[in-house]
């Protein structure tokens, strides 16, 4: 054990996670202020949906979004392996986009097991972001296997507006054969996702996803926008296709925010999608999996093809 200091929040705690030795610190330290929310309760959350998060971030490399001193202080991304990784960590080494000749890489994280989602939570990383596509045991990168829709609410336009985007999103990609499930951001707004062939490059899915974008604020002008103009979305939803962009990251379903309450990013059932819906805490999303399971298994299976 480590001596504690004035500055210490309790003891350092070793542990073992998976047959892996993982040293907590600070577990007494508040990283949510509002609500006394501390790191310790962080690590429980984490580990109480550990199976169905494992499950939408395996093999895609892991973007963390950190909070050291919690969500009132200072906040970094991060992309790179930190200083101190365990060797056991998964990792691989990527091109940075639009870098010449591949002459940049990053070094992202990936999560496999609960070990490591330990290991990322010890480090305050409250929020986790992942592309649409994955990679391979080598590094080889795959097309995407799923498509997301992001639905981001202009004042006074909020959940509700999203949620009757929502629907309307559903229809359409429906017509196309496409089943998406809902998924309440934590934060402002919504996501929709659907599982596709993962046969088609990322261009094909981002391009079908602005189609359906354009078309719908065509349908519904005074609703829906599809430009990321600031000025164009009060009262309105952007529908943001631009996240299926192969150089673009979302937050994971199950992932906590870095907001004042710890909101999570929650699976919803279509049912729930109303005037009524706003958005929930991490207890309540630990409820739900004990209660319903996991409402996003289905992204498992491969979907159908995209129209191009």
């Amino acid at each position: 054990m480590a001596r504690a200091s004035k500055a210490d929040h309790g003891p350092d705690t070793p542990v073992e996670v998976d047959g892996r030795r993982i040293v907590l610190r600070n577990l007494d330290k508040v990283l949510y202020p509002a609500t006394g929310t501390t790191k310790g309760e962080v690590l429980a959350y984490y580990t109480a949906v550990a199976a169905p998060l494992l499950a939408v971030v395996r093999d895609r490399p892991l973007t963390r979004k950190r909070w050291p001193e919690g969500v009132d202080g200072l906040v970094f991304f991060e992309k790179n392996l930190p200083p101190g990784t365990p060797s056991w960590v998964r990792h691989v080494t990527l091109p940075v986009p639009g870098s010449t000749r591949a002459r940049e890489t990053i070094t992202y994280p990936l999560l496999d097991d609960m070990a490591g989602l330990v290991w990322v939570a010890n480090l305050a990383a409250l929020e986790l972001h992942v592309p649409q596509w994955t990679v391979g045991p080598r590094g080889a990168v795959h097309a995407p296997d799923r498509l997301v829709v992001d639905l981001d609410p202009g004042a006074p336009a909020g959940l509700p507006e999203c949620a009757e985007v929502a629907h309307l999103v559903r229809e359409r990609l429906a017509a196309d054969g496409l089943e998406c499930h809902p998924v309440t951001s934590g934060s402002k707004g919504m996501q929709l996702y659907a599982p596709v062939s993962g046969k088609q490059d990322a261009e094909h899915v981002h391009g079908y996803a602005r189609r359906v974008a354009e078309e719908l604020e065509r349908a519904r002008p005074k609703l829906v926008t599809s430009k990321m103009t600031k000025a164009l979305r009060p009262g309105k939803v952007l529908i943001d296709w631009s996240q299926n962009s192969p150089t673009k990251t979302t937050i994971a379903p199950y992932s906590l925010r870095g907001r004042t309450l710890p909101h999570a990013a929650a699976p919803r059932t279509w049912d729930e999608l109303d005037d009524t819906l706003v958005q929930l805490d991490h207890s309540e999303v630990v409820e739900r999996l004990h209660a319903d399971g996991d409402l996003l298994a289905v992204l498992a299976e491969p979907g159908p093809r995209v129209p191009v």
